[in-house]
């Protein structure tokens, strides 16, 4: 061993950080919470106060307590933010104002110079790559959206509309963002002049750890947003059933269909109010494919196209009980993602030959077994993710690795596979029907209710 490699997972609901070494083995990890988003107002959500910064701060000292090693072993940190947050900066690297998250109206819009504390305009990552080294140097590959970046070059348009001097230099994956600080290691329990190096979006450095490297893999990534994923080398515009983003490999795309908003969101919140995990997924086992009758609409976050959809359930009749529920929520994970993945594959005119299941819901076999027969593919659960993804580019940024490809095949381990069954299957293909003509009846209802004031 020459040393061991920090990933840094800074989540929608956690900050998690692991210590690997260059095998991909866990040798430590702690999970930090953030807090609630602050919300004083429609259309505004905001990270109260410093809550990014500290939750890194605390992770990573916490894994770093838990580490057999020393923290001078540590010779390498990745460095993986939430996509699409907005962060506002004075000339010394602190926040003007609170962090934008994601689901905040303002990120959908063209920056707009209001407040005269800003000095440069960022995303989470450039942030907190600012606070770590000191740089103001950000990756390309988690600015897009209302970002001016030409997606075709990975480098700014050459007149964007925020003032160039405002934004970061950028840099590709893997590339050295610059050094932890002594501030900085004070703060996290890093040793100081320890290297830090540039990732992608989250959902990129997600796909990258999991193991996604080839066009006819689906990868699932069950997170607080759900996307189908898949990879590569044309940056493909105007497409309509996925979006064209940034991979975390340098000029390399990611393919993402459409999602669920508040996804695994709804599942913990069912879980908060039904009862304890495990049990449900036990009970949701023994639950025949199709809940009884019961379905549910999963839109407990509107899109941003139809604000005045609502999460339900439809069907009840008095037979189903909280297992029930709970994979009726899950089989709609399943057959909404089946639905969007097919779409993607038919653009982009291939065919899904197996599954990778990431995020938190992978560990749940009832959700896996249900992914497989809802698919009609194997599915196999991701061992790795963000964090992995974020160690991954750091260990090439440091030449442990010949590349990328190198460097997955050596830290990336395979999980267990989930077999389709094909009676359960051809239930949900039947089902499958359902879910695509719901909104018709659905959006009718909700719509006038909104309009009501319900």
């Amino acid at each position: 061993m020459t040393g061991y490699l920090i990933g840094i997972d800074n989540g929608s609901q956690s900050t998690k950080v692991t210590v690997f070494d260059e095998r991909g083995v866990v040798h430590s990890r702690a999970r930090v919470p953030l807090r609630p988003n602050d919300t004083p107002r429609p259309g505004v959500v905001e990270h109260p106060d410093d809550d990014l910064w500290d939750s890194i701060g605390a992770a990573t000292r916490a894994a770093l307590v838990a580490f057999n090693g020393e923290p001078e072993d540590i010779i390498g940190v990745g460095l993986c933010t939430i996509r699409f947050c907005r962060a506002l900066l004075r000339p010394d690297a602190t926040l003007a104002q609170p962090v934008l998250s994601w689901m905040d109206e303002r990120v959908s819009r063209p920056y707009v110079h209001v407040n005269p504390d800003v000095h440069y305009v960022t995303a989470s990552s450039g942030y907190i790559t600012a606070r770590m080294t000191g740089q103001f140097r950000d990756t390309a590959a988690n600015y897009q959206g209302m970002w001016p970046i030409d997606t075709d070059t990975w480098a700014w348009e050459d007149q964007p509309d925020i003032p160039r001097e405002m934004l970061f230099e950028l840099v590709h994956p893997g590339d050295e963002l610059g050094t932890v600080t002594a501030e900085a290691a004070a703060h996290t329990g890093l040793p100081e002049g320890v290297p830090v190096f540039a990732t992608a979006n989250d959902k990129a450095v997600e796909a990258l750890g999991g193991g996604l490297g080839d066009e006819r893999t689906l990868l699932l990534s069950l997170g607080t947003y759900i996307a189908g994923m898949t990879t590569g080398t044309r940056n493909i515009h105007d497409a309509d059933a996925f979006w064209t983003n940034f991979a975390c490999r340098p000029k390399k795309y990611l393919y993402e269909s459409h999602g669920i908003r508040r996804g695994m969101w709804t599942v913990s919140w069912l879980r908060d109010m039904l009862g304890e995990e495990a049990w449900l997924n036990e009970g949701a086992g023994t639950v025949p494919p199709g809940c009884d009758g019961l379905i549910a609409v999963l839109d407990w976050l509107a899109p941003v196209g139809a604000p005045f959809r609502r999460g339900a359930f439809l069907g009840f009749d008095g037979t189903q009980g909280p297992f029930h529920m709970y994979r009726a929520v899950l089989e709609a994970i399943a057959l909404t993602m089946c639905g969007n993945g097919n779409a993607m594959a038919a653009e982009l005119d291939t065919e899904f030959e197996q599954l990778l299941v990431s995020g938190g819901g992978a560990g749940s076999d009832v959700l896996m077994q249900i992914i497989a027969d809802a698919f009609d593919r194997p599915a196999r659960r991701a061992q790795g993710g963000a964090a992995l993804g974020s160690a991954i580019c750091a260990g090439v940024g440091l030449g442990l690795f010949g590349g990328f490809d190198e460097a997955v095949a050596a830290m990336v381990r395979p999980g267990e596979e989930f077999t389709p069954s094909r009676e359960a299957h051809e239930h949900y293909r039947r089902l499958q029907e359902v879910y695509r003509e719901l909104p018709t009846y659905t959006d009718p209802l909700f719509n006038w209710l909104a309009s009501a004031g319900g």
